[in-house]
């Protein structure tokens, strides 16, 4: 009798089945935040890229535990959700400590699991499980990082070293065509000889689509770059492979790049995603190319992206402002 009165009270088509599932719990306005996040899991399946399905996961790791810890419970209704929910969970991630990790959370991991988490409850919003966003007054908060890249100097030291190690010599190789491309670590690892064309200018290009982004580029190949496919065009490891370059799982370039590092006497964490930063700033910013090529060949869809990869150094800006006095001369 109760549900049927709130029928009425709402101005809803009344059915004896939409009564039931009112009475059971089984209807839109009694979903939960686990049921939600598994139909979000269906939904992306085939739309994001693995890496992103990935992370997704780990932050649904992360609200189970939270629920379980606060709520000693094993789920929680969309309607109990509300902005005090979204403070400490946020609280909650700050103090976690990840197994076998040197340290907790920074700011930043924090906020990227809550983005991710306001996406899946937008969607809810969206579908009208949910009668208001508990994230509408929610305001990330990231700390401002400088993006690391290496300079001409500590590029010239790297590509002029000398590895009695031929794993150490690919792994530079790798890392050293990244930073005169812009091309990720996935992406490089799909490259074929297909993936090569004659370019608008009559000499080489790569033509290929970012896994992360489905963003088709088109890349001229520079001397450096070209010089390094040539290198492995007729390598065993790539005749057997069928790739442009031998592969390397991600985790084994990662760990080698140390041992490079530490053999060019180079101090900084030298990580392959560090390649694209070079590439946005000491190869192309850094010899005038304007931001808007550089962001066309990162495969970036919005410029802001490309002012996070790229950096203008002090010796641009000097150049800049001779040629600058120059002129008013």
């Amino acid at each position: 009798m109760q549900c049927y009165q709130e029928l009425r009270f709402k101005k809803q088509l009344i059915t004896s089945k939409l009564i039931k599932e009112i009475y059971l719990g089984t209807d839109d306005n009694s979903k939960t935040l686990l049921e939600l996040i598994k139909y979000h899991n269906i939904k992306v399946s085939n739309t994001l890229a693995e890496g992103s399905i990935r992370n997704f996961s780990i932050t649904e790791n992360y609200i189970t535990k939270f629920i379980a810890q606060e709520n000693k419970a094993n789920d929680i209704y969309l309607k109990k959700l509300d902005y005090k929910f979204l403070c400490d969970f946020e609280s909650y991630l700050a103090n976690y400590w990840p197994k076998e990790h040197p340290r907790g959370m920074s700011q930043n991991t924090i906020m990227k699991h809550i983005q991710r988490l306001r996406k899946i409850v937008t969607l809810a919003f969206h579908m009208e499980w949910i009668d208001k966003d508990p994230f509408v007054r929610w305001k990330p908060i990231f700390e401002k990082r400088e993006r690391e890249f290496l300079s001409k100097v500590e590029l010239d030291n790297m590509e002029l070293q000398k590895f009695e190690l031929k794993r150490l010599e690919r792994v530079r190789d790798l890392f050293i065509f990244s930073c005169y491309t812009g091309i990720s670590y996935i992406d490089i690892m799909n490259l074929t000889q297909d993936n090569i064309s004659i370019g608008i200018d009559s000499s080489n290009w790569i033509f290929t689509q970012r896994q992360k982004t489905k963003t088709k580029v088109k890349i001229p190949l520079l001397p450096k770059a070209q010089e390094l496919v040539n290198k492995y065009i007729n390598h065993p490891m790539t005749i057997d492979s069928g790739t442009l370059f031998p592969k390397i799982t991600n985790e084994k370039l990662n760990c080698y790049l140390k041992e490079v590092a530490y053999r060019c006497d180079i101090k900084k964490n030298l990580t392959f995603h560090m390649a694209r930063h070079t590439f946005a700033t000491t190869i192309t910013l850094s010899n005038g190319v304007p931001i808007e090529t550089v962001s066309k060949i990162l495969g970036h869809t919005k410029i802001a992206t490309t002012q996070i990869y790229a950096r203008v150094l002090e010796r641009k800006i000097s150049e800049d402002m001779i040629n600058l006095k120059d002129r008013l001369r």
